[in-house]
């Protein structure tokens, strides 16, 4: 499958056109709403999407995101953890980043696939070690892409162009401020 078939150049290019013309539509917000359900369980469930302030209109769908732990870590293994959610964020941003660029240099794409790892030390999470941080200690991503028109050395550089405009590697290679309140 030609990333041309499922990525158009020329709709990249109107958005940029129109994020230039008008840079508050650079301005996005995703939303969830999550229920604990016991145990190590949550269910979730995307909300609104606003863009430039607004709402946005052309999305009337809201999707069912559940999570659990597996039995390692006292779950019952009924979906997948949050982690392996994070890790899911990443893939799934770097597809959306290697396809946009891919159509933007015109390489054509045959296969993407990502394979990913991420390290915990639950020291951290349990509060077993003040100095090992609970998050995720390191995050590994193998990319393997064919391409029938791309050389080494421009598949090298569109994975370093994903690493460099990837939100969701910029996210959680950087600070990011999380405020965190207790609803009234």
């Amino acid at each position: 499958m030609s990333v041309k078939e499922t990525v158009d150049p020329a709709a990249i290019a109107a958005t940029v056109a129109a994020i230039e013309g008008n840079p508050k539509l650079a301005e996005v917000t995703f939303t969830v709403d999550s229920d604990w359900t016991g145990g190590f369980r949550a269910s979730s469930r995307t909300g609104n999407i606003r863009q430039a302030g607004s709402f946005d209109q052309s999305r009337d769908v809201s999707f069912p995101l559940e999570s659990d732990e597996p039995p390692a870590l006292l779950g019952e293994d009924q979906a997948p953890s949050a982690g392996e959610y994070v890790l899911k964020a990443l893939a799934a941003c770097y597809a959306v980043t290697v396809a946009a660029n891919a159509a933007s240099r015109d390489i054509e794409l045959e296969s993407v696939h990502l394979a990913l790892e991420g390290d915990f030390d639950l020291h951290g999470f349990l509060g077993l070690d003040e100095k090992v941080r609970p998050g995720m200690q390191e995050l590994r991503v193998k990319v393997s892409i064919e391409s029938p028109n791309a050389s080494r050395a421009e598949l090298e550089e569109l994975v370093e162009v994903v690493q460099e405009r990837s939100p969701i590697r910029d996210t959680l290679a950087s600070p990011v401020q999380v405020i965190t309140t207790l609803a009234d």
